[in-house]
């Protein structure tokens, strides 16, 4: 695509996303207030903050900006983000039920003129309300106002309780993956499949220290850290990655780069991460007593000569043994399925974290969560453990998943 074509598509996006700012605008703060009111007034600058906000959260972050800005405004300008979308779906429902409000509000307009009348005689108001044309106000704010007040609760319900979904922390998830090649000795074999903490500016070191509470208590043969780990500096994070030194596991812990590491310095994280007791496995393999265990670098790091390198990882194995790899992004499955890979544990795709973005996380990757088959290959998709973003999850439980192996000679 040409710098010509590119600039369309964001012109493109520019005018859908203002179109539906302004439709949610129109629905939350004109249809509810009057013209020329202070009520609308203060409803538009409050709704403006929102944008902004979310604006600047991720340009503060992408810019590396100081981490003390990126935590003023993550945390207002995500959960705005994840709480716009709601309220935009909310408000796309609640047009159904117009109809049947104007109905009943037809029934009910004397008592809905009784009560706009009385209120002006009693003086509430600075002065007389405009009529904006209409001999119906009263029932055209009850209207806008009752669908307006229900999408804003059902938004926050939402946001509010996928926000405790994820701070909480992720629930363990357990799962029997057979392998041909495993010995007898192997059966039983359990991996900790962690991905996606996104340690930065909105979950820190508590979150990290319930991360490794969970991953420690499943007493798990191997842990396996498949990418996107944080989103900042070390410098900036170093004190929230800490935990991760309490990792326990009798054959050790693992790590991949997600394309998040990229966006943070992959190498001052590899370095970091192996300070903590974590092994990195940059395109590399280690032969486990039972199977092998290779891992490659995530297809972002392609961008600085560091992406993923198959035939470096795994291209001299001895291909009798049972293989397993770890991979962030999980459509590098087929160059897995090329190189005799038994098993791929990846994460990246978040199950798709907010609802309904599923359905576009499901088109971009050939598996967005759960165990299936490619060929001789079968990859394991975990939803993650964290949230990028807002903090929020809806229809995708955050999870790490005990993987074990099982071998088809026991």
């Amino acid at each position: 695509m040409g710098v010509l074509g590119v600039v369309l598509v964001a012109l493109g996006a520019a005018a859908v996303f203002g179109g539906l700012l302004w439709y949610v605008w129109r629905r939350t703060v004109r249809d509810t207030t009057i013209k020329g009111s202070w009520g609308r007034r203060l409803g538009t600058v409050a709704y403006l903050a929102g944008p902004s906000l979310m604006f600047g959260a991720l340009a503060a972050e992408r810019a590396g900006a100081p981490f003390l800005l990126q935590q003023i405004l993550a945390w207002p300008g995500f959960l705005w983000m994840a709480f716009a979308l709601y309220l935009l779906l909310a408000l796309l429902a609640g047009e159904l039920v117009r109809p049947l409000l104007r109905r009943w509000a037809d029934r009910a307009r004397p008592a809905l003129e009784d009560e706009a009348r009385s209120a002006d005689e009693a003086g509430k108001r600075a002065q007389p309300q405009p009529t904006e044309g209409s001999g119906d106000l009263p029932r055209r704010l009850f209207v806008a106002r009752t669908v307006a007040a229900g999408a804003a609760t059902v938004a926050a319900a939402t946001v509010g309780y996928g926000t405790y979904g994820v701070l909480r922390g992720p629930r363990v998830k357990r799962i029997t993956v057979p392998l041909a090649k495993l010995p007898r000795a192997a059966h039983g074999f359990r991996i900790a499949v962690v991905s996606d903490i996104h340690l930065g500016p909105v979950l820190g070191e508590g979150f990290a220290r319930r991360v490794v509470d969970t991953v420690n208590s499943t007493q798990a043969d191997l842990i396996a850290i498949v990418g996107d780990l944080v989103d900042g500096d070390v410098e900036d994070l170093a004190g929230a990655a800490r935990p991760l030194a309490d990792l326990r596991a009798r054959h050790g812990s693992f790590f991949v780069t997600g394309n998040h590491e990229y966006f943070s310095g992959a190498e001052q994280w590899v370095d970091h991460v192996r300070s903590l007791g974590l092994r990195p496995l940059e395109n590399a393999r280690t032969e486990l007593p039972y199977f092998d265990l290779a891992g490659v670098n995530d297809v972002q790091g392609e961008d600085e000569g560091q992406g993923p390198d198959f035939v470096k990882a795994l291209g001299d194995r001895d291909r009798t043994r049972a293989s397993v790899l770890l991979a962030h992004q999980p459509v590098v499955i087929h160059d897995a399925v090329e190189h005799g890979v038994d098993l791929q544990l990846s994460g990246h795709t978040h199950g798709g974290q907010l609802w309904p973005n599923n359905f576009v996380a499901d088109l971009a990757n050939p598996t967005l969560a759960g165990l299936e088959r490619y060929g001789d290959t079968q990859l394991y998709v975990t939803r993650g453990a964290g949230a990028w973003g807002p903090p929020v999850r809806v229809g995708a439980p955050s999870d790490i998943t005990v993987v074990e192996l099982a071998s088809r000679q026991a």
